[in-house]
């Protein structure tokens, strides 16, 4: 059995990694694959790109780098990335953590600041001068006098929904609103967004299909 197989792609090639084999017998035949594709290759000129599939296999760093430095010696092969089929408890638990939504209810002082990853449905109160921050979309249901930022750091596809005319401030990404006093109305169905411009703006729950017609289609319509 070959311990490593290479499959030509159009982009490149694909090194699969037998998962059964020991990283020792991977190397021997991944150097003999690797001087065979330069012989075969040595009249052509550019770039030879290798995605490593290690199946499901989870290389540690030392392995990766033994592969990384073998590649190395080879100066027109380049290693694009190494995947497997399997991931890590840390990759499936912030998975899980960016998918979901989590149900907060809870009560944001002056000063506090709450970070959160995902989509979060608020039940709480955040006080003036509180913030709650997360990386998806914001439901509202609760009372806010502090600042309400989702899409964190610069995702401008996430939007705010709620009752937000006695929020602070309102951020999606790197855009923001001061909300001023009379500016919206008293209803949980307005929709905070980053328009066509780069600019915040609002609508209400009616323009959902028009605003964000993926987020429309996950909730399966209004």
């Amino acid at each position: 059995m070959q311990a490593a197989v290479l499959r030509g792609t159009q982009d490149g090639y694909d090194l699969v990694i037998k998962q059964s084999a020991s990283l020792d017998q991977v190397m021997i035949n991944l150097k003999t694959l690797l001087e065979n594709l330069k012989a075969d290759s040595q009249t052509e000129g550019g770039q030879v790109s290798l995605d490593v599939l290690t199946e499901d296999r989870i290389l540690t760093a030392a392995e990766k780098q033994r592969i990384e430095q073998l590649v190395g010696q080879y100066p027109r092969f380049e290693i694009h990335k190494i995947t497997a089929n399997v991931m890590t408890i840390a990759d499936a638990q912030q998975l899980k953590e960016r998918e979901n939504v989590h149900l907060l209810s809870k009560v944001i002082r002056n000063g506090q600041d709450v970070q959160m990853q995902g989509d979060v449905l608020f039940l709480g109160t955040i006080h003036e001068g509180g913030k709650l921050c997360t990386t998806g979309n914001i439901f509202s249901m609760g009372s806010v006098a502090g600042i309400l930022q989702a899409g964190y750091p610069d995702d401008e596809s996430k939007l705010v929904m709620g009752n937000l005319q006695t929020a602070q401030q309102v951020r999606i990404a790197e855009q923001f609103d001061i909300v001023e006093n009379g500016e919206l109305s008293a209803s949980q169905q307005t929709i905070a967004y980053v328009n066509d411009l780069h600019v915040l703006s609002y609508g209400d729950l009616t323009q959902l299909k028009k605003i964000n017609p993926k987020l429309y289609n996950r909730i399966g319509g209004i």
